[in-house]
């Protein structure tokens, strides 16, 4: 477990998924007060990266060489399907659930919802790199750790 303790706003986690709620501010709109769709990277990182870290997975330790070297994750794969738009105030709820690892991908599946309406769908696939930006295997503790053993 994280040696610091899990702040609220960082989710909920369950079984083999996360789900973490976010509010829709004018800064994630365009003119129009629709969230601008580059900004869905955003809330879907925060879901991913709140996700591991409530395993106990934190960016700072994979980065000081906590496993070994330095390392991090690396986005290799997105696919994204846009439902519905998310507008200015909303409150969004992103669900992250721990896909496969397929050789050194390890993908993540999550879903945007808005009072339960589905407003996008991403298949992430993400790989661990080094300093040097070359793949790495995922340690055991690693793994241990993110559940995919």
């Amino acid at each position: 477990m994280p040696n610091t303790p899990i702040e609220p706003h960082s989710g909920t986690l369950h079984d083999n998924s996360h789900t973490r709620t976010e509010r829709i501010y004018f800064e994630h709109t365009d003119f129009s007060g629709v969230v601008y769709h580059a900004r869905y990277l955003d809330f879907l990182e925060h879901g991913r990266s709140d996700y591991v870290r409530m395993l106990g997975v934190h960016h700072s330790e994979l980065a000081s060489g906590a496993y070994g070297e330095s390392l991090a994750f690396a986005v290799h794969r997105m696919e994204m399907d846009f439902k519905r738009a998310a507008r200015i105030d909303d409150v969004i709820v992103v669900e992250t659930e721990r896909g496969t690892l397929v050789g050194p991908k390890l993908t993540f599946n999550q879903r945007i919802t808005r009072n339960g309406d589905l407003l996008l769908t991403a298949a992430v696939s993400v790989v661990l790199v080094n300093q040097q930006g070359k793949p790495r295997r995922y340690p055991k503790e690693l793994l241990r750790k993110l559940g995919v053993e």
